[in-house]
């Protein structure tokens, strides 16, 4: 399938990335770089960019005449709990190197069977996570992992959600009416971190990017203190960057 890259959008998109590892796997014996732009639509510019990132990930590798093929880290996604238990160990060491790049705590959040749930995080002692005084599930409306799961439903999913966890004013800063938050997603740019600023918790700044493949939401996410609070713009740029390398690590 071609695909148009938007102009806003990083040139290493998830979508991007995830057309360009099928077109590889299809052929056994090697892929030109001139051969997968026009197969997946992409310019030679920004795919060059995206097979180094993949190249780098272990995910395609280069060989002798030039043409490009399955990586090991692609050809070791098999199924059953073994490659479950290796993804997963595999992200918690993406997360932790992510964390000490931030400086920030990080978590990766799923939205599963209608519910908002933080599958991992990287912390310690210098990057605390947040202090969880309201459960993630009843606080979509205020935290940036919530805002950033909502955005990806359809408006049906989002009063769906909101039916069951109302919209607490948990700080001063929390929107709690319907009209608000929903004008508010659905003005949120899909290239832009978003970000929660006491919102959820007083001092507490935090940052969330999406994680999506197909029809299943998730994001990336981080949190400083508040005193840490001139540095959550980089911080969150930095997120937004290495969440397509991320998602491929979660084989998703």
């Amino acid at each position: 399938m071609a695909l148009k890259p938007e102009p806003k959008a990083p040139f290493h998109s998830v979508q991007y990335a995830l057309r360009v590892l099928e077109s590889v796997s299809t052929h056994g014996g090697g892929v030109t770089d001139a051969q997968l732009s026009r197969e997946t639509g992409l310019p030679l510019g920004h795919l060059a960019s995206l097979l180094l990132t993949l190249r780098r990930e272990g995910y395609v590798e280069q060989i002798a005449d030039g043409a490009y093929v399955v990586g090991a880290s692609l050809a070791e996604l098999g199924s059953g709990a073994t490659r479950r238990r290796a993804v997963e160990a595999r992200l918690q060491e993406t997360l932790t190197r992510l964390r000490d790049s931030v400086g920030a705590a990080v978590y990766v959040s799923r939205y599963v069977d209608g519910e908002i749930r933080i599958t991992q995080v990287a912390d310690g002692p210098r990057t605390p996570a947040v202090n969880e005084w309201v459960d993630f599930r009843s606080a979509g409306h205020a935290s940036a992992i919530g805002k950033c799961l909502l955005t990806q439903l359809d408006q049906n999913g989002r009063r769906d959600h909101l039916a069951r966890h109302r919209t607490a004013r948990l700080t001063s800063r929390t929107i709690t009416n319907e009209k608000v938050l929903f004008s508010k997603l659905d003005s949120q740019p899909a290239t832009v971190p978003v970000l929660d600023i006491q919102e959820y918790a007083v001092g507490t700044v935090c940052a969330a990017v999406p994680l999506t493949a197909g029809a299943s939401a998730g994001c990336l996410a981080l949190s400083l203190p508040i005193e840490d609070a001139h540095r959550l713009r980089e911080a969150a740029d930095t997120l937004n960057r290495r969440a397509a390398p991320l998602l491929l690590s979660m084989a998703l």
